[in-house]
């Protein structure tokens, strides 16, 4: 699974609206930076709107539009790629409502013998930003402002996190954003060739002090490198 990320540049940077090409930004949207980003929390999450790209403030955690309750999405903070195009909770929103969750690592949590857990941060060698492959929907309760909602597409995990995790969230690639952002695009086998992982040799990671392991924790001290406990 994944359970927590960062978003360490601010989303207002020009660097990071070129990279991501982003036209619009709802002014309601974190702008960053993020060090320890956890389920139910407000993301900056993007989504192509005709022919813009928008970055849109949405909570972490998927309510269906047909859920009873907005309290589901504490436990639909991923969707396994597996079946998101067959599950009721995601098939939809696979097909006609995809969108990016803006970031530039994520955490796992290592086990070991005892019963010690060391967190550990995963990031990009290049330490470039990227977007994970995520899902979004509008939840509409009566009498009350609409809610946005998202959730992170995880699938088994490469050759590089198997040893710490056995699922990782999906990083696209950069030239398959744009597919994967075009709502146009409905055809079930195109889709699925966009959510395969990244390579093993692109990806690194290092411990980190147990401080990420409350969410009320967000500063820079969560990404610091510290000495591995085992």
């Amino acid at each position: 699974m994944c359970g927590r990320y960062t978003q360490t540049a601010p989303l207002t940077l020009d660097k990071l609206q070129r990279r991501f090409v982003i036209d619009w930004i709802h002014p309601d949207t974190p702008p960053g930076p993020r060090y320890n980003i956890a389920p139910t929390q407000i993301a900056p999450v993007l989504m192509q709107d005709g022919q813009r790209r928008i970055a849109l403030p949405m909570r972490w955690g998927l309510a269906p539009s047909w859920a009873q309750d907005e309290k589901i999405g504490a436990r639909m903070i991923n969707a396994r790629v597996e079946t998101i195009a067959e599950k009721p909770s995601f098939r939809q929103a696979f097909f006609q409502r995809r969108c990016m969750a803006l970031a530039d690592g994520f955490y796992e949590w290592v086990q070991d013998s005892g019963g010690a857990k060391q967190p550990y941060r995963f990031v990009l060698k290049s330490r470039e930003p990227f977007g994970f492959a995520g899902l979004w929907e509008r939840w509409q309760p009566p009498g009350r402002t609409p809610l946005l909602t998202f959730t992170i597409i995880t699938r088994p995990a490469n050759q590089f996190m198997k040893p710490y995790h056995p699922r990782m969230p999906v990083i696209l690639r950069r030239q398959d954003e744009a597919a994967w952002l075009d709502p146009e695009l409905r055809d079930k086998d195109a889709l699925m060739q966009l959510l395969l992982p990244r390579k093993s040799r692109m990806m690194e990671c290092h411990p980190v002090a147990d401080v990420v392991n409350s969410p009320h924790h967000d500063t820079p001290q969560c990404v610091e490198q510290q000495l591995e406990l085992f």
